[in-house]
């Protein structure tokens, strides 16, 4: 028996396991949620997704011989699709109880508090400091559907009377807009994408920024539990910890947020 033939089942093994393992690797792929949302994400002038969420989740999974494969949702529809398994990654999440149950969290990757915007009409009739103090009132709020606006409005979404004052919406862009012609009083919307919309818009001058703070927890990249493991998480978070510690993730967020960046806050200076 030849030396050839007496080896060759060993290496036609070793070679099938490196097209198979150099298959995998190239198949990794994940699908993640983007739509057109300020500074996060939106579609950049080659018709490609672009924006802060999405270049930092790029990045991240090239790191990791990755690569996205881009669904346009809105936000409500992202999290049932991630529920089910049929998303695998949901950028700029903030983590609750009832989202835990089908979903893994990386580390923080952006901080901007929801806030409660007002019309400057109604910025001269009410002078709220909490959210409860709308109730008994004639005040009309925008609420995106299935946002997470912190513990006081979780709470407060069981009072039928508070409910009686919201108005729910798929699209925060568009409600801008209501505030302007008179349709809506307010609407809790995150720091920096209220910014970057009222300015595209030409609205900043109508619309004015309340003291009224609904949550300052961190925005995570949410992964759904039936399409990741654990263990893909943490090579999610060495991915981003590495982006702080060189920089990339200080250069991205600067690109799309208009302020200086702290890597260790992941928030504005």
């Amino acid at each position: 028996m030849s030396y050839w033939t007496t080896w060759r089942p060993a290496w036609v093994l070793l070679i099938c396991w490196a097209l198979h393992s150099g298959a995998m690797a190239a198949a990794c792929s994940k699908s993640v949620r983007w739509y057109d949302d300020g500074a996060y994400s939106f579609r950049g002038a080659d018709g490609q997704p672009t924006g802060l969420y999405v270049e930092l989740v790029r990045e991240a999974l090239r790191r990791m011989d990755c690569s996205a494969q881009w669904q346009e949702m809105p936000w409500a529809r992202g999290l049932v699709e991630l529920e089910v398994g049929k998303l695998d990654i949901l950028p700029g999440a903030r983590k609750t109880p009832e989202r835990e149950k089908f979903a893994y969290f990386s580390r923080p990757v952006n901080r901007s508090p929801n806030v409660l915007f007002m019309s400057k009409a109604a910025g001269q009739r009410f002078a709220f400091t909490r959210l409860a103090d709308m109730v008994g009132t004639d005040f009309k709020l925008g609420i995106q559907l299935g946002v997470a606006y912190g513990a006081e409005y979780d709470e407060l979404i069981k009072n039928p009377e508070f409910m009686a004052r919201t108005q729910p919406l798929t699209s925060r862009r568009s409600a801008w807009g209501l505030l302007q012609m008179g349709r809506l009083d307010g609407l809790i919307s995150d720091e920096v994408s209220a910014w970057v919309e009222l300015q595209s818009l030409g609205l900043s001058n109508a619309v004015v920024r309340t003291r009224v703070v609904t949550s300052d927890d961190p925005g995570l990249l949410a992964l759904s539990r039936l399409s990741n493991t654990p263990d893909f998480v943490a090579a999610l978070d060495r991915a981003l910890q590495a982006m702080m510690n060189d920089g990339s993730y200080k250069r991205i967020r600067e690109r799309f947020v208009p302020c200086v960046t702290s890597a260790e806050t992941v928030s504005c200076r």
